[in-house]
């Protein structure tokens, strides 16, 4: 993709991406880098668009759980803080063209499988002896969230389910909240690493890709699980995300 030209089709993806993670209370930066890597867009501006876009989607959600009362702040803030340093220092890490895209196809795959895991939003369950060891996945969550340009979520709240660490909206609330401060950390390394001038580069030529997940954000968390269950919408996305990633690693 060149530098200033955004094609449709490129914008109907990221709608229709941040319509699905949306809906189930995630970001969807790591299939942003992918959707972008296919393009061909140079691949040390994914993780700033990416990034950028993830922003954008989940502040809106982390704004509605604050507000609901949802947050388990005492628990989530533990999470955040370890992992927020951590993301920034991803974002600093310099990394290969080619380890960069092989990560980041191996994400989209482990994304999908961790999609997969069952959520029961009635479990009331008492707490796994795991549970209060779930702020250590923080930091190498972080940290791997800066390098490649995802919040993290994804993968985190699966393990708070199986450990049993909070009710189901509490868990998505905290995901959430990790999602939206790994992004904002993660993207000041890449722009510390980069220079400001990259940075102005990559969200001049996405600003379209911006306001397609805008959209895509909006319609998928105010109305996408009305629509179908949210089963449905989590097996819809892991199947996204898996050909995606499939396509990324075939490639590499």
């Amino acid at each position: 993709m060149m530098i200033g030209a955004v094609p449709a089709l490129l914008a109907l993806a990221f709608l229709v991406t941040a319509l699905l993670y949306a809906s189930v209370g995630f970001g969807g930066g790591s299939t942003y880098s992918a959707l972008l890597a296919l393009s061909g867009l140079d691949y040390r501006l994914l993780p700033l668009v990416s990034l950028a876009c993830n922003i954008v989607v989940v502040t809106g959600g982390s704004i509605r759980f604050a507000r609901a009362g949802l947050t388990p702040w005492k628990k989530a803030l533990v999470i955040v803080a370890l992992g927020a340093p951590a993301s920034f220092l991803g974002g600093l890490t310099p990394i290969k063209e080619a380890t960069f895209l092989t990560l980041l196809g191996a994400s989209l795959v482990l994304t999908s499988l961790f999609m997969l895991v069952p959520v029961r939003e009635d479990a009331k369950g008492a707490a796994t002896r795991f549970a209060r060891w779930m702020p250590l996945a923080a930091a190498p969550l972080g940290y791997f969230a800066g390098l490649v340009g995802i919040g993290g979520g994804v993968f985190l709240s699966p393990l708070l389910h199986l450990a049993r660490w909070h009710e189901a909206r509490g868990i998505a609330a905290t995901a959430s909240l990790f999602i939206l401060v790994n992004s904002l950390f993660g993207l000041a390394g890449q722009m510390v690493k980069n220079g400001p001038d990259l940075f102005g580069q990559a969200i001049g030529a996405a600003l379209p890709l911006l306001i397609a997940v805008v959209i895509g954000g909006q319609v998928g968390s105010l109305m996408a699980t009305r629509v179908l269950p949210p089963h449905w919408i989590r097996w819809l996305t892991a199947l996204l995300v898996l050909v995606v990633g499939v396509r990324l690693l075939v490639g590499v």
